[in-house]
C-alpha cells in the first residue's frame, strides 16, 4: 500500500514536471530559433534528481524469532549539512527515428545517491536492542525508449533492467548475546526491473533537456549477521523524478525541425572530469601518530561536475555545480600540512557519492569604464562586463573562488596541486569538509584597483561537515588587489585579511588541562567563542607570453586552532610557470613551486605533548623543523583531455624532522567541454 508520504510525493512529483515544462515551453516560446535534432543517433549526458521509496524487510534470529518493518527511504534536503536523498547521474544511449516521428532506442544510466538509506531499530528480550540500516551506495538502468516526436518534443516511455549495490549494517546497542557497540556489514547487489515516462526537448544546437519520472523495483535480497546470528531478508522499491542534459551526435542533430530553445547567451552548461592518483614513496618513519602520513601508500580521487548556468536579469546570473566525488587523499589526507592534492577533500569515500557544493547568484552592476567581453566558461555567461563594476556573490560557494585567487597557482585540477600553493596556507577561510560554505561577498573594481568584503558561515565545529545554521559562528574576509604593468607584462599584487568569530580552543588551555588530567591536549574540551585572525600577500607576474612568477606569503594567530584549513601558522610559497612554446609544444605546461610553512610554539607544544591538528599529529614532535615541499609539474594533451605527471618532495612531514623526507608522485587525467 502506497503511504501518505509516497502519495505526498507524488503529487508534489506531478505538479513540478507540470510547472517545469509549462516554464520551459513558455521560455522557449519567447526565443530565437537555433537547429534542432532529428532524434536519431547517439547522445551522452548527466542528470540530477530527488529519490523516494521503501524497503520491507523481515529478520529471523537469534533461534525462531522473527521481526518484521518497512525502512522509509526520503531524506529531506539539509541546506547546512548537504545531504538529502537526492542523486547525480551519467547517461549514453541511441535514439532512431523511424517514419511518422516515432522514435526507438535505448539508455544506460548510473547514479551517485548522497543519502538514499532507511533505518530502524528493533528491540526483544533475546536480541536486546539492535540497529539496522540499509544504504543504496549506487544505481543504474539499462532501458529501451519508445517515443513518439510531437511539434519538435519527444514525448516516450521507457522500461528494463534496474540494478543497485547497497551496503546493510547492523550495531548492537544493548542487551543480548552480542557485546553492547559490536557492529556488523553486509553488501549485496540487486536486479530488478525499471519503469517511467519522461518528455525530452531541444535547448540548443545539438543539446536536449529532458524530465523523467522513474519507478524501479528491485527484488529481493538476503545478508547474514553472523555474531548475532541473525538473517535480514528485504526488497526494495524506489522512485525517483530527475532532469538532464544530453548531447547529441547523430546526424542531422544540427537540422532545424522543432520548437524554438532559449537563446545559449542566456544559459550555460559545462563538465569535467578529472582523476589523480597519488603514491608516497617509502621514507623514514620510526613512530607514526593518529594523523601521520603512511610509507609506501597509495590513493587515488575523482570527481565529475556540472557547470549549469542561467542569466536570471540583465547582469544576474543563477549558477549550479552538482558533483560527483570519490577516493580519499594519502593517508586519509591525513600527514602533510601543505597537503599533496588539493583534491582531496577531508571526507572521503570509497564508492561515489553526490554533492552540491556550489548554488549561487552572481549580480554585476557596471559603473561605467571600457566595455570587457566575457567568454563562455564555466561559472560565467557570455556577454560583456565594464572594466567598473560592483559584483555581488550570495549563496554556497568557496570563498577562494573571490579571494587570495592567482593566475598561474590556484587550480589543482589544472596546475598545482598543493594545497599550500594553490591557496595561501595560512589562509584560514570559512568552509565546510569540501572546501564550501554559505556567505556574501561584494567586489568593487574601479580603475587598476580592487577592494572586496565578504561574510561567510563556519561549520558547526572546526574541521567538521556541518555548517551552523544560526550564523553565530562567521568570518569576515577582506581584500585590495592593485593591478599594474611592469616592463609592459600585466601583474597583480593582493592583501587579504580574515577574522574569524566562533567557538575555538587555544593550545595554552588544552596545555593546561592536560597537565591535570594526564591525557594529551585536546583543544575541543576547552573551546570558547574568541577571535581568530590572519593576514596574507598574494602576486602574480607575467615575464613574458610565455613565463609567468608568482609567490604567496601569510601570518595567522598562531594562539589558536585552526578553524576549517590547515595546521599552518605562517607560509611563504613562490613559483614558476612556463608554456612549452619555446620547446615547440605549445599545449604543454611546465610548473615549479616551492613551499616553506610553519607554526607557533605554542602549537608545537601542543603536537609535542601528543596533540592532534586537522592534518597533522605524530604523536610527539621532540624534533620541529619548517615544513619544506617542492612540487614540479607537466601537462600535456592527451586523447582530447590534459594529463599531468606531477612530483612533490617533502621535508619535515607535519614540521617532524624524525620523519622523512618524503617524495611524492602523481598522474592526473582532465577532460572538460
Amino acid at each position: 500500500m502506497v503511504n501518505f508520504r509516497t502519495r505526498t510525493s507524488i503529487w508534489l512529483v506531478g505538479h513540478c514536471v507540470f510547472l517545469t515544462v509549462l516554464a520551459i515551453r513558455a521560455h522557449a516560446a519567447d526565443s530565437e530559433g537555433v537547429a534542432m535534432p532529428r532524434w536519431s543517433g547517439f547522445y551522452v549526458g548527466g542528470h540530477l534528481g530527488y529519490a523516494w521509496g521503501d524497503s520491507n524487510w523481515t529478520i529471523q534470529g537469534p533461534g525462531a524469532e522473527v521481526t518484521s518493518g518497512t525502512f522509509e527511504f526520503f531524506r529531506p534536503f539539509d541546506p547546512f549539512k548537504g545531504t538529502g536523498s537526492y542523486f547525480a547521474g551519467l547517461q549514453a544511449g541511441y535514439n532512431y527515428r523511424l517514419p511518422q516521428g516515432v522514435v526507438i532506442g535505448f539508455e544506460a544510466d548510473f547514479q551517485a545517491p548522497n543519502t538514499l538509506m532507511g533505518e530502524g531499530t528493533i528491540a526483544s528480550l533475546s536480541v536486546g536492542q539492535a540497529s539496522f540500516s540499509e544504504t543504496v551506495e549506487m544505481s543504474g538502468t539499462l532501458r529501451g525508449r519508445l517515443g513518439l516526436v510531437q511539434h519538435g518534443w519527444l514525448l516516450y516511455g521507457t522500461a528494463g533492467y534496474a540494478w543497485s549495490y547497497e551496503q546493510f549494517l547492523r550495531t548492537q546497542l544493548a542487551g543480548g548475546t552480542t557485546a553492547t557497540g559490536t557492529t556488523e556489514k553486509a553488501a549485496a547487489f540487486r536486479n530488478g526491473l525499471a519503469l517511467g515516462a519522461g518528455v525530452e526537448f531541444p535547448v540548443a544546437v545539438r543539446w536536449t533537456a529532458h524530465v523523467e519520472y522513474l519507478f524501479t523495483a528491485l527484488g529481493a535480497e538476503t545478508v547474514m549477521f553472523p555474531l548475532a546470528a541473525q538473517r535480514l531478508d528485504s526488497d526494495l522499491s524506489v522512485q525517483s523524478l530527475r532532469i538532464g542534459l544530453n548531447y547529441q551526435f547523430g546526424e542531422g542533430a544540427d537540422r532545424a525541425d522543432g520548437p524554438i530553445p532559449p537563446k545559449s547567451d542566456q544559459w550555460s552548461v559545462h563538465g569535467q572530469t578529472t582523476f589523480t592518483q597519488q603514491y608516497a614513496f617509502p621514507f623514514r618513519a620510526p613512530y607514526r601518530g593518529p594523523n601521520s602520513l603512511d610509507s609506501n601508500s597509495g590513493r587515488e580521487t575523482w570527481d565529475a561536475v556540472f557547470y549549469l548556468g542561467w542569466r536570471l536579469w540583465p547582469g544576474a546570473e543563477l549558477w549550479v555545480n552538482p558533483e560527483i566525488d570519490q577516493g580519499f587523499g594519502l593517508s586519509g589526507t591525513f600527514g602533510v600540512a601543505g597537503f599533496t592534492s588539493g583534491e582531496a577533500y577531508k571526507v572521503g569515500a570509497n564508492l561515489p557519492y553526490a554533492r552540491l557544493p556550489r548554488y549561487f547568484v552572481r549580480q554585476t552592476i557596471g559603473l561605467g569604464g571600457e566595455t570587457e567581453k566575457l567568454e563562455d566558461a564555466p561559472n560565467q555567461l557570455a556577454g560583456t562586463q565594464q572594466a567598473n563594476r560592483l559584483v555581488i556573490t550570495v549563496g554556497k560557494f568557496a570563498s577562494t573562488d573571490v579571494f587570495d585567487t592567482n593566475r598561474y597557482a590556484h587550480d589543482p585540477r589544472t596546475d598545482f596541486l598543493n594545497w599550500a600553493l594553490a591557496d595561501t596556507g595560512t589562509f584560514d577561510y570559512a568552509a565546510d569538509a569540501w572546501a564550501y560554505t554559505y556567505g556574501a561577498a561584494v567586489e568593487w573594481y574601479q580603475g587598476p584597483w580592487t577592494v572586496r568584503l565578504g561574510f561567510f558561515d563556519l561549520p558547526i565545529v572546526p574541521n567538521s561537515t556541518d555548517l551552523d545554521p544560526t550564523f553565530k559562528q562567521f568570518q569576515w574576509i577582506g581584500e585590495l588587489e592593485r593591478r599594474y604593468s611592469l616592463w609592459g607584462q600585466p601583474g597583480k599584487l593582493a592583501v587579504t585579511a580574515f577574522l574569524t568569530r566562533g567557538r575555538m580552543g587555544s593550545f595554552e588551555d588544552a596545555l593546561q588541562l592536560a597537565s591535570l588530567t594526564g591525557q594529551p591536549p585536546d583543544t575541543a574540551a576547552v573551546r570558547r567563542y574568541q577571535s581568530r585572525s590572519g593576514v596574507s600577500f598574494n602576486m602574480e607576474q607575467q615575464l613574458s607570453k610565455d613565463v609567468g612568477v608568482f609567490a604567496r606569503a601569510g601570518l595567522a594567530d598562531g594562539s589558536l586552532e585552526p578553524f576549517a584549513f590547515t595546521d599552518i601558522d605562517r607560509t611563504v610559497a613562490a613559483g614558476l610557470v612556463v608554456n612549452g612554446r619555446s620547446w615547440g609544444r605549445p599545449d604543454d605546461t611546465f610548473g615549479s613551486g616551492a613551499i616553506i610553512n610553519g607554526i607557533s610554539s605554542e602549537h608545537l607544544a601542543c603536537f609535542n605533548a601528543g596533540g592532534l591538528g586537522i592534518l597533522v599529529g605524530d604523536g610527539k614532535l621532540p624534533h620541529y623543523s619548517p615544513e619544506k615541499i617542492l612540487e614540479m609539474y607537466y601537462a600535456f594533451p592527451l586523447l582530447g583531455g590534459r594529463a599531468t605527471v606531477d612530483y612533490e618532495f617533502v621535508w619535515d612531514p607535519a614540521y617532524n624532522e624524525d620523519r622523512g623526507p618524503v617524495s611524492v608522485i602523481a598522474t592526473r587525467l582532465r577532460y572538460q567541454f
